[in-house]
């Protein structure tokens, strides 16, 4: 399923997608003991409310001075909205998405991979960054999904493939998507 990039994705279900993920198995052993794991759209979001921020990359400014930290603060005040998890996707491998997180010192947020872009594309959030040397990257935004189901989303304006954007972080941002949970709780 892939969605129009014009469409309302509000009331839509994420698009089915599997993330390339590498988690800790000690019985690997050695100085690396993760192994591959996937991770599909529906274990990630089935039966839960997650808020979902996406952004254009590991390591950049934005996303790792302001935003990764701001979602981290914040995340007490998600779960006393009834949030069961806040999941930061970038178009990044898992071992980029890992080495980022250790760097940021996050404990609390779920850091997804989505190496190949399949997700991003499938949401229709995909934009080119060539301009900066990045390739094909996340245009950022958040989201709310309950049980699967897209509630709230929130693009940053200015989407464009041209490089014509400042990289806005104005409506993305967690105290964005906090208003809204005050006003729609789960059920």
């Amino acid at each position: 399923m892939t969605m129009d990039r014009n469409a309302s994705k509000e009331g839509q279900p994420v698009p089915s997608a599997t993330f390339k993920t590498r988690v800790r198995d000690d019985s690997v052993g050695g100085d690396n003991p993760f192994r591959w794991q996937d991770l599909t759209t529906e274990e990630l979001f089935a039966g839960k409310r997650v808020v979902v921020f996406s952004l254009p990359g590991a390591f950049t400014p934005t996303c790792s001075n302001e935003q990764c930290p701001a979602y981290e603060r914040y995340f007490d005040d998600f779960a006393a909205a009834g949030v069961d998890e806040v999941v930061c996707i970038a178009v990044n491998d898992a071992f980029v998405m890992h080495q980022w997180k250790q760097k940021l010192g996050v404990q609390r947020i779920r850091f997804v991979p989505d190496g190949s872009g399949h997700f991003t594309r499938a949401m229709g959030m995909m934009v080119n960054k060539d301009h900066l040397g990045f390739g094909e990257r996340s245009w950022r935004y958040s989201m709310v999904v309950d049980d699967g189901v897209i509630r709230a989303f929130f693009e940053e304006p200015g989407r464009n493939d041209e490089g014509t954007d400042e990289d806005p972080y104005e409506v993305s941002d967690p105290e964005t998507v906090l208003r809204w949970l005050t006003t729609h709780p789960r059920g």
